[in-house]
């Protein structure tokens, strides 16, 4: 499922209908969409494995669990901004582990303006997120392409005894004179393997 660039995908996991009733109420349609509810960690799971959200908010404990496993999974295997909700008794044992995990934590009983500000955090949280996964995408392509350029230098150097500086400006001047990349024009290197390439 993709979800609206200018909306978050969020994921409310509460075994009780009233607070997930009550934190879907702070959520604006037009800012959060769509707002999914899961009841138990296993039916979470579910919609995580086919659906990406923006933001997690888990409202422990669980009936199956005490959600704590749940957010810890959640953080490792998706790049959610995701939040607790701990009883005030456990929140000093729960947020320090949380916050390792890059989880934020939330004390309740708790207002609705706490709750809010805290929405309001994971927003921004997850916004850092998108930036850094773009960042790793750009930088994924370009070492994609720094491997596939060094690649037709090997084989240039092999098979017409060019040096490093020579297979390099070759490449750059099929890239030139074709129009295409670097990457394109090292990947057409790299196919024909040497054989009858022109001067």
């Amino acid at each position: 499922m993709v979800f609206d660039s200018d909306t978050y995908g969020v994921l409310i996991v509460s075994s009780s209908e009233k607070s997930a009733a009550f934190i879907r109420g702070l959520l604006s349609p037009n800012r959060f969409y769509p707002v999914v509810t899961a009841d138990s960690s296993g039916q979470a799971r579910r919609y995580l494995a086919s659906s990406g959200f923006d933001i997690i908010i888990v409202n422990t404990p669980l009936n199956d669990e005490v959600g704590i496993e749940l957010a810890d999974q959640a953080a490792q295997d998706t790049g959610a901004a995701i939040m607790l909700l701990v009883g005030g008794a456990q929140y000093e044992h729960v947020s320090c582990r949380a916050e390792k995990n890059g989880i934020f934590a939330v004390s309740k009983p708790t207002s609705a303006q706490t709750l809010n500000q805290a929405i309001r955090l994971l927003c921004v949280t997850r916004e850092r997120m998108k930036a850094l996964e773009r960042k790793n995408i750009d930088l994924k392509k370009k070492m994609d392409e720094i491997r596939t350029v060094n690649h037709a230098k090997w084989v240039l150097i092999e098979y017409r005894n060019m040096t490093e500086e020579q297979a390099h400006r070759f490449i750059e001047k099929k890239a030139m004179d074709r129009r295409m990349s670097k990457r394109e024009a090292a990947e057409e290197i790299i196919k024909t393997c040497g054989a009858d390439l022109p001067a």
